[in-house]
């Protein structure tokens, strides 16, 4: 019996065809199809057949329907089989034209030689009959089922077509790429296939005009440009060669596997299928099972073992769902970290969590990469980290079943139970030698049998029992055991704790109470240079000890980080065994280290900020690294915010928040910075920290005018600026009235924003800050000029760029000259304008602000304009509305409204 769904479905057997009349049953059929050899659930295909609106009878229609089907499969090679909760069909993956499809495409992308490929590639697509499942699926249903497939053909076709180029058959591809380009027109991939067909073939107007109009529509409908590689194409086809494709950076974030694996055949066989599955669509597999089982070691040994398979790349983040120290990990947080990986500027990421995550999928479309979610708290947390388009296998660890991924997205649920007593000890001899097993079994069978097949006891056990009898091992888990009934009744968990306790009884005092305080750490990974502040002793002999007892790991070079249940442990150790003030006397240390050194930090980014009254000299060593040591640190950073407001430390809360503010602003997290200094004001406000409350009321200002929430920016401003009075320092003063008057600017506001401005001026200089006075005299030269005082504004601006280039302030004399272009594009002397604008360029792409070089290619694009250049005016909007739209900025309407006119 054949099934063909890369078309209408359609049933073969050898009496002839089989005909399923009702569209509910075709679609059953095509799901299981679909998802050959494994179990769909009842509330997944309900959710499928139903267009995610289940009728109150739906699963008693769904049980007639799997009647009916299954009357209709009478055939000895097919099998449905239902679980109660699940149902399930096993055919022969040759009897499927989908499953032929996907294997015949991995077995043509394993072809070097270009016409081989080719010619595997085009017997797979002929295959197709049409649009997959056409006369089955809703269009509800389509992109939910079938999207994954139809996508794949378009990759496989374009793939093909790339072979057809590579052998000379140029002409023969341009039929079909004028077809798809046409159909496709945002797929530069086709469209570069095509130009190269064009060019070969003697037709490079052609292909130049081609690329003409994508680049027009990108900038007529989106505000953007080709790619690079396009571009690239673009010029070469100019040149008289087309280049050959860049190269792109494939990601490998995944951490070292385990020494020692063991066991687990099952899984590993359930993992390998699923990779088959991944050439039509998206795959999602659930790993739940309980503490310390080996989730992520599993799932980790197999990534590895299968690496090659995803060439793109493989993509890794823990979670921290259960982390007792921390908050989970933010998707939005998450969804960065994979952004960065994937070499996405950091002025290229927008700042709306939809967008980036609109980003990242963009990013993954097309690839095949191996994405690895580890200790997910929830389904929530997890459905942003999905990619969209087929190609990816998508791997989630859990200490919950995390069942809405497997109703809502199709997730495939692999449970992950304790060792069997076999494969236990079949570990500890990986880990110390079959021979010391066999020497001691009696001794050996008590160690597993304590450990109650807990992988995470095991190895802690292995670790301590190189030079340690085994018969003294097991007497002593037999002890700790006693010892540790009253902590729990569940009998796995007291034979783990056992295990943890002796294996932490035999550390030095030094060790063990390192151990403790790491407990105290806000995590999710340290320095040694953290921890200095709280250990006694060599902090890094110390570390290794716990590494080499398998209470630390190091998964990269100089950090370290411990399994969530031993954080837990050292955490619990810690109350038990250190005083109350000891404990809050190194969580103050480890906060005190963070802060310092983020404080030292945030002065090598901004050297002309206002400064706190912290010592520099508790800080840790940066050198020039201060973006560095930043980038490194920052989900540690935004723990510790969270911790020290938890944990009452009301200064260092705040205190951290202002000093991690000019990062944040400038990587393009925006929300980060709100919250941090929303937690910051809490904490001042608690502390009746009246400068600290008007700095976080001003951070917070402008935190919500990155935002585009001006009332809130305004109302934080304001109050800023009270508090600053009531204090009755100038210089603070000043800056609350050029909070203001950017926030008058939004408003449309300038008389009074030029008053603001002002105002601050004299204030900057009666406290004697001449930064501070050339950031209002070039305020109150752009004033000038958006009020028509296009004389003045020179001058102020004039006053303004000598005091910035004294003091090189470059990030101040960029801003001036912007404000002088402005005003001489207002004058009519053009020249000069775009002469002010170019210098202006060159210093923001020194100190990297995107933000501004965006704005002043706006303005630049406006005296080009102007001038009588209209195309390259238009072309310098473009390059503006590119990075406007990068960072979800609210002036990339009015440039893009200027394209469009």
């Amino acid at each position: 019996m054949r099934f063909r769904l890369l078309g209408p479905l359609t049933i073969d057997s050898s009496d002839g065809p089989v005909v399923l009349r009702r569209r509910r049953e075709r679609c059953l059929l095509a799901v299981l199809l679909l998802h050959n050899h494994a179990p769909v659930p009842v509330e997944r295909l309900v959710y499928l057949l139903w267009d995610g609106e289940p009728a109150p009878t739906a699963r008693q229609q769904l049980h007639s329907h799997v009647s009916r089907v299954r009357g209709a499969l009478r055939d000895p090679v097919v099998t449905l089989s239902s679980t109660g909760t699940s149902y399930q069909i096993d055919v022969d993956d040759d009897e499927i034209d989908a499953r032929r499809f996907s294997a015949m495409v991995a077995a043509a992308r394993g072809v070097t030689d270009p016409a081989d490929r080719g010619a595997l590639l085009r017997d797979a697509l002929a295959l197709w009959r049409g649009d997959a499942l056409d006369d089955t699926v809703s269009p509800w249903l389509r992109p939910r089922l079938v999207g994954d497939l139809d996508e794949l053909r378009l990759v496989v076709t374009e793939e093909w077509l790339a072979c057809e180029i590579a052998v000379g058959r140029h002409a023969g591809a341009l039929p079909e790429l004028t077809r798809l380009t046409a159909a496709h027109p945002t797929r530069e991939g086709l469209l570069g296939l095509s130009m190269r067909a064009l060019h070969a073939t003697g037709r490079s107007i052609e292909a130049l005009a081609a690329y003409r109009r994508h680049q027009q529509r990108l900038a007529d409908e989106f505000g953007l440009d080709p790619g690079p590689e396009l571009q690239s194409l673009h010029l070469a086809v100019l040149r008289g060669r087309p280049p050959a494709a860049a190269p792109r950076l494939v990601p490998a974030q995944l951490p070292p596997a385990v020494r020692g694996f063991v066991g687990r055949g099952s899984e590993l066989a359930r993992l390998d299928a699923l990779v088959a599955q991944t050439g039509r669509q998206t795959v999602i597999c659930t790993v739940a099972g309980t503490a310390g089982v080996g989730k992520t070691t599993l799932v980790v040994h197999w990534a590895h073992q299968v690496a090659e398979q995803f060439p793109d790349g493989q993509l890794y983040v823990n979670l921290r769902g259960f982390d007792r120290a921390a908050p989970p990990t933010d998707p939005a947080e998450a969804v960065r970290g994979f952004l960065d990986a994937l070499d996405v500027p950091p002025q290229r990421v927008p700042a709306g969590f939809d967008a980036q995550v609109a980003l990242f999928r963009s990013r993954l479309a097309g690839r095949r990469m191996l994405v690895v979610l580890d200790n997910a708290r929830d389904s929530e947390q997890v459905r942003p980290l999905l990619p969209g388009a087929g190609g990816s296998l998508v791997l989630v660890t859990s200490r919950n079943e995390l069942s809405g991924l497997h109703t809502a997205e199709g997730a495939e649920p692999l449970p992950l139970d304790l060792l069997p007593g076999g494969d236990a000890r079949q570990l500890l001899a990986a880990r110390l030698g079959a021979a010391r097993i066999a020497a001691e079994p009696a001794a050996a069978d008590e160690i597993v049998e304590a450990c109650a097949g807990l992988p995470l006891a095991l190895a802690i056990v292995a670790a301590r029992a190189a030079h340690v009898p085994f018969a003294e091992i097991a007497a002593s888990l037999r002890t700790a055991a006693r010892q540790l009934d009253a902590f729990t009744g569940a009998e796995q968990d007291v034979n783990a704790r056992a295990v943890l306790s002796w294996s932490y009884a035999a550390l030095s005092p030094a060790a063990a109470r390192l151990f403790r305080l790491l407990g105290l750490h806000p995590g999710p990974d340290f320095t040694a240079a953290a921890i200095d502040a709280v250990g006694s002793g060599d902090v890094e002999v110390l570390l290794l000890d716990l590494t080499r007892a398998h209470l630390l790991t190091s998964p990269v070079p100089g950090r370290y980080t411990f399994h969530d249940l031993l954080r837990a442990y050292a955490g619990e150790l810690a109350e038990a065994v250190d005083a109350p003030a000891d404990r809050r006397a190194a969580q103050e240390r480890m906060l005190e280290h963070y802060l310092h050194t983020a404080y030292v930090g945030s002065r090598l980014l901004s050297p002309h900020r206002e400064t706190l009254d912290l010592d520099p000299l508790l800080a840790a060593p940066l050198a020039e690294q201060g973006l560095a040591w930043f980038i490194a640190e920052r989900s540690v950073l935004l723990a510790a915010v969270d911790q020290a407001a938890r944990l009452g430390f009301d200064a260092h809360t705040w205190q951290l928040a202002w000093s991690l503010a000019t990062f944040l602003d400038r990587q393009g997290l925006w929300r980060e910075w709100l919250q941090t200094s929303l937690l910051g004001l809490a904490a001042a406000e608690r502390a009746a920290d009246r400068k600290g409350a008007a700095h976080l009321h001003r951070l917070l200002a402008h935190a919500y005018l990155k935002l585009s929430r001006i009332d809130d920016a305004h109302s934080h401003s304001t109050q800023a600026l009270a508090l600053y009075e009531k204090l009755g320092d100038p210089g603070p003063q000043a800056q609350g009235h050029m909070g203001l008057a950017e926030i008058a600017v939004h408003q449309g506001r300038h008389d009074e924003s030029f008053q603001q401005a002002a105002q601050a001026r004299t204030l900057f200089h009666t406290a004697g800050s001449r930064s501070g006075e050339a950031n209002a005299l070039n305020a109150m030269g752009w004033l000038h000029a958006q009020l028509g005082n296009h004389r003045e504004a020179v001058a102020s601006c004039r006053q303004a760029l000598a005091l910035h280039q004294e003091l090189d302030n470059r990030q101040g004399e960029a801003e001036t000259w912007d404000s002088l272009g402005f005003a001489h594009h207002h004058l009519g002397e053009h020249a000069d304008a775009a002469a002010c604008f170019d210098r202006a360029l060159e210093l923001f792409r020194v100190t990297g602000d995107r933000g501004f070089e965006a704005d002043t290619l706006h303005h630049l694009g406006d005296t080009q304009l102007a001038a009588g250049d209209a195309k390259t005016a238009r072309a310098t909007w473009r390059r503006s509305l590119e990075i406007f739209d990068e960072l979800d900025h609210p002036d990339a309407a009015e440039v893009r409204a200027k394209l469009s006119s």
